[in-house]
């Protein structure tokens, strides 16, 4: 960078010379040009020790500086030109009031401020005198001093001590939170890589003031990918894995800020491995590493995990040596002694975890293709898993020392960020299913502080928004036999059935019933009766909504069994429910008529709805102009009315 400000530099440094060189030429306004020509040399020496110094130099500010030095030293050219004897004429016409020599006097003495400012607040840290901590703001700083300080902050930044960059974190970190506008201008001025720079270096109070900014900046999608561009996925995986806890809750939650603003970047920390090093620090402490619930999927979720699968396979199957020896030999094998399909997939992955683990390796042994490949290939399995238990074992020991406190925060901040990769996402909410964080959110639903309740029920609400639309997610990781599904619908289900209505967890437990929908079997109907409960006119009214958006869902006709389920609705006397929320639901109304009228296609001979007068109830609902003007609505109440008229009298 230093070359780049030298070159910046030398343009004003001629324009100098040569209005000092000019000024001593002039024969009109002597004494005028011979304070601009003060003026000039002081700027002139000021510039040339700035070159001096290019290395040091901040560049952001420096080409705004020069630039209006440039433009200054070009009007005083101009006017010292103007003040030579070229006639009589001549002078005549360059007649130069004294108000423009004394702005002109002023714009150089700013210029020359702006200079000396510079180089202060580009100094390396130690070199200001105690009496110079405070820099104040240059002439240039006039039109808009938030710039100044932002450029002050990013040179401290850059140079100053590891307690001053630290104050200066903090201080872009309340920039950031109190405008966007000042967010764009601290990343348009190059604040980003000296926060990332301490983000890695600093000490503990530092990085948490840098990943705070970085949260905090990242308000909009356009700033986010310019953060992207500039490699803050890298270095925010790096800290979860290997920082400290404190650091690391905070890194997490601007993971959830980055990843919520554009869920473009969702992919990019997944590539980071960013995912499932969040589990694992959801898991910590959470869920036990060897309890039976520990893998609750076929798929290996880590090297670690798929060394563990491998070698559990290997154990169970007394035969696998032999079948790799074989396998290795070149001679022909009889079809007896070929294994059969699943001892082969058994077989081939055994292999490709041996093989995985002695590529992780650095093992200086000759690699020779021998029949003793797979006994070399266990061997180095056997002594990576020691490796990583023991690197394991000095990180869990690191973690267990943390405060309580701190603990928790992580694990409500790791559920906030989880929360926010899996919006939309099905590739993540994949990955995040085949770990242990189903299990482990069904345990914090339980256990957890409430921030950690709330972060994990919205996790979980958006998991399963997206297990709605993908069929193989919903097969996979919500079958009604996984432990981990059994635990989180239990969870749910306790908190539906016994939270009041001012319950934040309440409205993100109903939506997830209603994803789920499609997944509960027609003998379930414990999981609707509380949803039912929920629709009481003294309940409130978005929670009255949601729980009558969800039930439509059981109803509707993409749910295979809509019929039984619409007949265990009715026997949970819903009918009640629904008229008071149709004629007096406020908020409520058009959710409560939606699921009354597909109640109603679905049972039109129910005595129920005929005793709760359902029909007179859609013939004055059909009548509101605030009731139809949604067309799908009208709709869906003219073919109720029409099922109902079919079987019930008036």
């Amino acid at each position: 960078m230093g070359d780049l400000v030298k070159q910046i530099l030398a343009r004003p440094i001629q324009l100098a010379d040569q209005v000092v060189k000019t000024a001593d030429e002039a024969t009109i306004n002597k004494q005028e040009c011979s304070e601009l020509k003060s003026k000039t040399e002081k700027l002139s020496t000021l510039l040339r020790q700035a070159a001096r110094a290019s290395s040091d130099l901040y560049e952001r500010p420096t080409r705004r500086i020069i630039d209006d030095i440039e433009q200054v030293l070009e009007k005083a050219l101009s006017m010292v030109n103007r003040s030579r004897d070229d006639g009589f004429i001549m002078r005549l016409f360059n007649i130069i009031p004294a108000s423009a020599f004394r702005k002109m006097s002023a714009q150089l003495s700013n210029s020359a401020g702006d200079v000396s400012w510079l180089l202060r607040v580009s100094a390396p840290a130690g070199e200001l005198g105690d009496g110079d901590s405070y820099l104040g703001l240059p002439p240039i700083a006039a039109n808009e001093p938030i710039l100044c300080l932002i450029w002050e902050q990013i040179a401290i930044l850059m140079t100053g001590s590891p307690e001053d960059r630290s104050d200066a974190a903090a201080s872009l970190a309340s920039l950031a939170r109190d405008n966007d506008r000042y967010g764009r201008l601290i990343i348009e001025e190059g604040g980003v890589n000296p926060l990332l720079r301490l983000l890695k270096e600093g000490k503990i109070e530092g990085q948490e003031n840098a990943a705070r900014a970085i949260g905090l900046l990242g308000r909009d999608s356009d700033s986010v990918e310019q953060m992207v561009h500039l490699g803050v996925c890298q270095v925010l995986a790096n800290i979860l894995k290997e920082g400290s806890m404190k650091v690391q809750a905070v890194v997490a939650w601007a993971v959830s800020e980055l990843a919520g603003n554009h869920p473009k970047c969702q992919e990019i920390f997944a590539q980071h491995n960013v995912v499932r090093l969040l589990v694992s620090h959801l898991a910590f402490e959470t869920v036990q590493e060897h309890s039976k619930y520990a893998v609750v999927a076929g798929r290996a979720t880590s090297m670690h995990h798929a060394i563990v699968m491998a070698s559990k396979t290997s154990k169970m199957n007394s035969q696998s040596h032999d079948l790799l020896m074989r396998i290795n030999e070149d001679d022909d094998h009889s079809p007896i002694s070929r294994p059969i399909p699943n001892q082969m997939h058994d077989v081939v992955t055994t292999t490709m975890a041996m093989k995985s683990a002695g590529s992780n390796l650095t093992l200086t042994a000759p690699e020779k293709p021998e029949k003793s490949n797979s006994i070399n290939a266990e061997n180095g399995m056997k002594t990576y898993y020691k490796f990583l238990q023991s690197r394991n074992a000095s990180a869990t020991r690191g973690r267990e020392l943390e405060d309580p406190v701190t603990k928790s925060h992580m694990k409500a901040m790791a559920a906030r960020a989880l929360w926010k990769l899996a919006s939309a996402n099905a590739s993540i909410c994949h990955v995040i299913t085949e770990s242990r964080a189903l299990l482990c959110f069904a345990v914090l639903l339980e256990k957890g502080d409430q921030e950690t309740k709330y972060n994990s029920a919205m996790a979980v609400m958006e998991i399963t928004a997206v297990a709605e639309q993908n069929a193989d997610l919903r097969r996979s990781a919500f079958r009604r036999t996984s432990p981990a599904c059994k635990a989180v619908v239990d969870q749910l289900f306790w908190i539906v059935d016994t939270a009041d209505s001012e319950s934040e967890l309440l409205i993100p437990c109903i939506k997830s019933f209603g994803n789920l929908a499609r997944t509960f079997k027609s003998a379930e109907t414990q999981m609707i009766i509380p949803l039912v409960k929920l629709l009481d006119g003294d309940r409130e009214p978005d929670v009255a909504a949601e729980a009558a958006i969800a039930l439509t869902k059981f109803v509707s006709e993409d749910n295979f069994l809509c019929k039984e389920h619409s007949r265990t609705i009715i026997g949970a006397g819903v009918g009640k429910h629904l008229v008071q929320l149709a004629y007096l639901g406020e908020g409520a109304q058009i959710p409560a008529l939606v699921l009354l009228s597909y109640v109603a296609m679905n049972a039109p001979d129910s005595e129920e709805l005929a005793k709760d007068e359902v029909l007179t109830v859609l013939e004055w609902a059909s009548k509101q102009s605030d009731v139809t003007e949604d067309d799908d609505v009208e709709s869906l109440l003219s073919e109720a009315k029409s099922r109902l008229e079919l079987y019930q009298s008036r």
